[in-house]
């Protein structure tokens, strides 16, 4: 008896496992991934395809003319301020964050960030590789709660 009732009990803790990670996927795999970008720029379009590849997800592309406008209106402080902006589940995402980054705040749902930021258009960040140029660069995390670094390059 003891025996069927450890067979249950894994069955039971695979099953439940199951379930939470296809919850966990189903909820990643629900979120909307809208780009805003200028239209003039080309370097957009290469992040939102790194987006894509890497997560799996589907990007919406849409061309604002007036950036700094919408900028203002999703509260992305003046120096954090990138190319395109990304809204993902009330998230937003400034310039050429990694996507495993990304990934990671979608997962871990900090308290107090509103977004993450690459500043300016570093080379080597995803979307504007350029041969094997780098430069060293810093995901930053915004919100109620401040700043931080939410990842180094």
């Amino acid at each position: 008896m003891i025996a069927g009732k450890s067979v249950s009990l894994r069955r039971f803790a695979a099953i439940s496992l199951l379930a939470f990670t296809a919850a966990c996927t189903s909820a990643a795999d629900a979120a909307t991934y809208t780009m805003y970008r200028d239209p003039q720029c080309g370097c957009c379009e290469q992040w939102a395809d790194h987006v894509h590849s890497n997560l799996k997800a589907s990007v919406a592309v849409v061309d604002k003319a007036d950036m700094a406008a919408f900028k203002d209106s999703k509260g992305v402080p003046q120096d954090l301020r990138s190319c395109h902006t990304m809204v993902v589940d009330s998230y937003i995402i400034e310039g050429h964050v990694p996507a495993r980054d990304l990934a990671r705040l979608l997962r871990e749902r900090p308290a107090g960030i509103r977004g993450l930021a690459v500043p300016g258009m570093p080379l080597g960040s995803p979307g504007m590789e350029m041969g094997n140029q780098k430069q060293p660069y810093q995901v930053i995390a915004f919100g109620p709660a401040g700043r931080r670094v939410f990842s180094s390059y």
